[in-house]
């Protein structure tokens, strides 16, 4: 068992990355399991899946770095806290957003603005400490631009009501072999509709070749871009920075909804795992 081991998790609404880490930055182990946003589960329920997903060897850890979708304020973050504390029986837990998270990990000490473009969206200026301006996400049903969700949500509306070829659709029940009644259903009485929406950008990136679909893509993004990042002071001077699966897989159609706005293109990768490692690493507690 290592000593002084801390562990640092980022988690949006699908996936948690789970590192744990010496003081030197060196991944001692590093694992997987499903998201957890505390809108949407209770503490019971994320330690239920913590127990259920992280079941191999747990290193004893000295300190806690979660940074979490939904982990907006005190109430929502006492959440998570309690269950990491009792499933890793570790006392020193810091519970941050998952946006605080995107912004160390992108821009370690320096200002810029910061984007995540995942199953959820959400953006930021950053000052270099802490995130200084914020444009609230909304959530899918009413905000998420250029997210996995709404993308998903978007190709799901244009497929029912039949806005796209027919060999679109057709291209699509082929892929699926779903129905009008199981969709509904799926969004509208299961739970966590916003990973089932998010699920079908994977159709959308498959097929990113046909028009119609790159356009519903770029359109998306420009909506993200126009409702939240223009927002912001000198957004047109700084440089914009993102993280996400949406944004890694979608990068060429992100940077041409960028470029159509003349915004200035940063940094764009999958995930912000190993900045935020450099992040803590170079800070003296650890």
């Amino acid at each position: 068992m290592v000593s002084e081991t801390i562990l640092i998790a980022d988690s949006g609404s699908t996936k948690t990355h789970w590192c744990f880490i010496q003081p030197t930055g060196e991944v001692v182990h590093e694992y997987f399991s499903g998201g957890i946003n505390p809108f949407f589960q209770s503490t019971d329920d994320i330690l239920t899946s913590l127990k259920q997903e992280l079941t191999g060897d747990i290193p004893k850890i000295t300190d806690i770095y979660f940074y979490g979708a939904g982990c907006a304020n005190s109430e929502k973050n006492e959440i998570v806290a309690k269950a990491l504390k009792e499933f890793f029986a570790c006392s020193k837990v810091n519970i941050n957003s998952d946006l605080l998270g995107a912004a160390r990990s992108l821009c370690q000490n320096d200002e810029g603005i910061v984007c995540i473009l995942g199953t959820g969206s959400n953006s930021c200026y950053y000052d270099g400490k802490q995130i200084a301006s914020n444009v609230s996400p909304l959530g899918f049903i009413i905000g998420d631009e250029g997210s996995g969700a709404v993308l998903g949500k978007l190709l799901i509306g244009d497929i029912l009501k039949k806005q796209l070829p027919k060999s679109i659709i057709d291209l699509f029940y082929k892929e699926y072999n779903t129905t009008q009644a199981d969709i509904l259903n799926c969004i509208y009485k299961m739970p966590f509709p916003n990973r089932y929406l998010a699920q079908y950008s994977r159709f959308l990136s498959q097929n990113i070749h046909i028009k119609e679909l790159e356009n519903l893509v770029i359109k998306s993004f420009n909506d993200f871009i126009r409702r939240n990042l223009l927002q912001y002071d000198r957004s047109d001077s700084l440089n914009i920075n993102f993280v996400g699966s949406i944004a890694h897989h979608f990068k060429p159609q992100l940077t041409t909804a960028l470029e159509q706005n003349k915004l200035n293109i940063g940094t764009i990768i999958q995930s912000p795992m190993y900045g935020l490692i450099h992040y803590h690493q170079s800070k003296p507690s650890l």
